[in-house]
């Protein structure tokens, strides 16, 4: 299938519950054993807010194709929005729905080669790439945070939502991600976007400082795998620090976690067409090298 016309496959009910494959069009590059070049789950921000979809990540899911991965752009249940006329949207996300969805849509992954929805060859490369452990996480913002936490499933305790990975990410690019969940609620980001994900502050109750705790990827190190943060000074929406911060922390933990600095607004690192992007598409192909 072209890239500009990805096979949705969903995961669970709800109607957010749901990915966006994109193949590799024939002729693009792939690696030497004829296969893909790999896998990458694109994550989208928002700041965990449901005004915010997959539509942001659409873009990157179809340049990284063409350049020879296959994109697993994910969509996933998300917390409500307050609207101008003081209403508030359902959002039917939030903790630990958000979570469970993008554990169970990266999972989902596992299932794809045998559900009959891919011809015979492509259904053995996505086979053979799976078997090879040669998918990563792209997050951007908000998505960034759920890519890292991703990639630190393996570490949470049993029973916790997300444990248990069926696909085991091999390496992390965040975008401007949000890396600290701790930071967030204390920095106030975006109108209170972290308590808006979590259903309240951290103080609320012992049961809330947990689910922080969990839901937050700087708590969960070391996590085992590369992790590189790309990231912009000139950034307005995620400040450069909860970047720099999570590496340095990742390093001290023993993490090969790595810190770039890049220039443009939030947006530039999901733009195809700038060079903040490119750093980005080169660290994923590094990462699947």
């Amino acid at each position: 299938m072209a890239a500009s016309n990805p096979l949705r496959i969903t995961y669970g009910p709800h109607p957010d519950q749901w990915a966006d494959l994109y193949l590799p069009a024939s002729g693009t590059s792939r690696a030497p054993d004829g296969g893909w070049r790999g896998v990458v789950v694109v994550v989208h921000g928002g700041y965990w807010r449901d005004r915010y979809t997959a539509e942001l990540g659409a873009p990157v899911a179809a340049d990284l194709a063409a350049q020879g991965f296959a994109a697993w752009n994910l969509e996933y249940r998300r917390a409500g929005t307050d609207l101008e006329d003081g209403a508030r949207s359902a959002g039917d996300g939030g903790w630990p729905a958000t979570f469970l969805d993008v554990a169970a849509g990266i999972d989902r992954l596992a299932d794809v080669p045998g559900l009959g929805v891919l011809a015979d060859d492509d259904a053995g490369r996505l086979s053979r790439a799976l078997g090879a452990g040669r998918v990563v996480g792209l997050g951007h913002s908000a998505g960034g945070h759920l890519a890292a936490w991703a990639a630190g499933r393996h570490r949470l305790p049993e029973g916790a939502p997300g444990a248990g990975p069926r696909v085991v990410l091999a390496g992390v690019v965040s975008q401007a991600g949000v890396l600290s969940l701790a930071a967030a609620e204390e920095l106030g980001l975006s109108n209170g976007a972290a308590q808006n994900l979590m259903g309240g502050a951290s103080a609320d109750s012992p049961e809330m400082a947990l689910a922080f705790g969990l839901a937050d990827p700087m708590r969960a190190l070391p996590i085992g795998v590369p992790v590189h943060a790309v990231h912009s000074r000139a950034d307005e929406a995620v400040p450069f620090a909860l970047s720099a911060d999570y590496v340095t922390a990742a390093q001290a933990a023993g993490d090969p976690a790595v810190l770039h600095e890049t220039t443009g607004d939030h947006f530039a690192v999901i733009d195809p067409g700038h060079e903040a992007y490119a750093l980005c598409r080169r660290l994923v192909g590094d990462l699947l090298a």
